[in-house]
């Protein structure tokens, strides 16, 4: 009887982190504050790039901005409700709020992925070309970078998707994680998806793979340039790199051994969960802007400016 599919699940259930209450309590304590800190530094991040003039100006820091608000709405589509239940001794969600929740999941991510390519195009012209690079780099290049990173997410998302909504589900509805991920749910689809869940490995584990090893031959091939310039100047690249180099790997990693593992096996599925949607859009406003010289130099002017400016009533 097809009837008994997803009209019989009106929801899932989550198992969340832990079982003890005191855990429970201590990681809403860690994640709440942790996702307080993913909105102010994002959000600073991008009201300076729009208000100094010296920032919004440069294709760097409007690439820049772009990637922390899809760091905002990336934790935004899961920490919130993870932080929620941490109160709930029944976890769940609806069918269609978890659908949402992996299309969500997909389209941002799938976008940020893209646009970490961007970013690093943009560092190589700045870098090997610095004389053509408002040439190469003008607005119209950048926002149609910007324009391909959401299209790619969304023909990301929605390959995905397309055949997610007509699966099955007659029960258990249990999903061992703290939201819901497309690997996991497609799991409890009471048919065969074997080819489903090969078609999810080369759709998420291509896109993953392809922007990984673009992004490492990027970086090569500015650390190689700027070594034949100046050795002195390799040793700066390199300290700026390096932390460039340690968020791709954590973010592609993670992203790699969820959709690369056999669906059988997601033993550290948790905490690849928890890495993905927490840690790397914590870590980004630190790694790419925050240790800056301009954007450092951008937050003591806007300290400056708001220690002089004294409204008049």
């Amino acid at each position: 009887m097809e009837t008994k599919n997803n009209s019989m699940i009106n929801e899932f259930i989550l198992l969340g982190l832990t079982n003890s209450w005191e855990l429970e309590i201590f990681f809403f304590v860690i994640f709440f504050f942790a996702y307080m800190s993913i909105l102010a530094g994002n959000c600073l991040i991008i009201l300076m790039v729009i208000f100094d003039s010296h920032l919004h100006s440069t294709p760097m820091y409007f690439l820049l901005a772009n990637l922390s608000f899809l760091d905002i709405v990336l934790s935004t589509v899961t920490v919130p409700k993870m932080i929620i239940d941490f109160f709930k001794k029944k976890k769940t969600i609806s069918f269609w709020g978890c659908m949402a929740q992996i299309f969500l999941a997909h389209l941002f991510g799938g976008t940020e992925t893209t646009l970490l390519i961007v970013m690093a195009i943009d560092r190589y012209v700045a870098i090997c070309h610095p004389l053509h690079y408002t040439t190469i780099m003008n607005y119209r290049i950048l926002v149609g970078g910007v324009l391909l990173s959401w299209t790619v997410g969304f023909v990301h998302t929605m390959s995905q998707m397309a055949f997610m909504v007509s699966l099955p589900f007659c029960g258990p509805n249990v999903i061992d994680d703290v939201f819901c991920d497309l690997p996991l749910v497609l799991k409890l689809a009471c048919t065969d998806t074997s080819v489903l869940e090969l078609l999810l490995v080369i759709f998420s584990e291509l896109l993953s793979l392809i922007a990984f090893i673009t992004l490492l031959m990027s970086y090569i091939i500015i650390l190689v340039t700027v070594w034949h310039r100046s050795a002195n100047g390799l040793s700066k690249a390199l300290s700026t790199l390096s932390a460039h180099i340690t968020v791709v790997i954590l973010f592609f990693g993670s992203l790699i051994l969820i959709y690369g593992l056999p669906i059988s096996s997601y033993t550290i599925d948790k905490f690849l969960s928890v890495f993905y949607s927490v840690i790397t859009p914590l870590l980004n406003p630190v790694i790419y802007s925050l240790r800056n010289q301009e954007m450092k130099a951008a937050m003591t002017r806007l300290r400056s400016w708001s220690i002089n400016f004294k409204p008049t009533f």
